[in-house]
């Protein structure tokens, strides 16, 4: 597959395929470096069909945070789950109603909270996300917490399966460290230091 030059996942991709491509049929793909995809705007995971003779983990903008948030909703999936086109969850874009948008952060909290793992251990800064910014005016502070939650969760009793396999193979990789002291947003370590 030929590298598109905006991407900055190919060692990510590498590292992903060669310990999930053969032992769970998945694989990862950069939407910019594969020419099936054209310009897509928004990720993608298709199961293996008749058609397809893998699972794959489509990302889209050729971004490392991007890949690590997909493959943290693969981790969390399921193998049912897996079998579903975009794991069975609905996608609504930008422009949510509270109540979609209430959904959807329930859907988010533990693959965001495994993507600042991730994210730590791949030496990268990691950006909760909501996502709906067509409301200007967004109080994402609860959603926030929640992901840090589950991350000192996962910190302190262990992650899924493949989600543990690599974060050590990231920490392997790139030599970043999880540390429970960092996995607080200031909002919370402000509270902290003054209990």
């Amino acid at each position: 597959m030929p590298k598109h030059p905006q991407c900055q996942c190919h060692e990510i991709i590498t590292l992903f395929d060669g310990l999930f491509a053969e032992s769970h049929n998945t694989r990862l793909l950069c939407a910019l470096c594969d020419g099936r995809y054209g310009e897509l705007d928004e990720p993608v995971y298709e199961p293996a069909n008749a058609q397809r003779s893998c699972h794959r983990i489509v990302f889209a903008h050729g971004y490392f945070a991007s890949a690590l948030h997909e493959i943290s909703h693969w981790c969390v999936a399921g193998l049912e789950r897996r079998l579903l086109e975009d794991f069975g969850y609905w996608y609504r874009p930008d422009g949510r109603s509270q109540q979609q948008q209430t959904a959807f952060e329930m859907v988010e909290v533990k693959p965001q909270a495994l993507e600042w793992l991730f994210s730590m251990a791949s030496r990268r800064v990691f950006v909760a996300s909501a996502d709906n910014l067509a409301f200007e005016e967004t109080d994402d502070l609860a959603f926030r917490l929640a992901v840090s939650a589950q991350a000192r969760a996962y910190f302190s009793h262990g992650l899924p399966t493949q989600a543990a396999l690599l974060l050590s193979r990231l920490q392997q990789t790139y030599g970043g460290q999880v540390v429970l002291d960092q996995l607080y947003w200031p909002e919370e370590k402000a509270r902290r230091k003054n209990l």
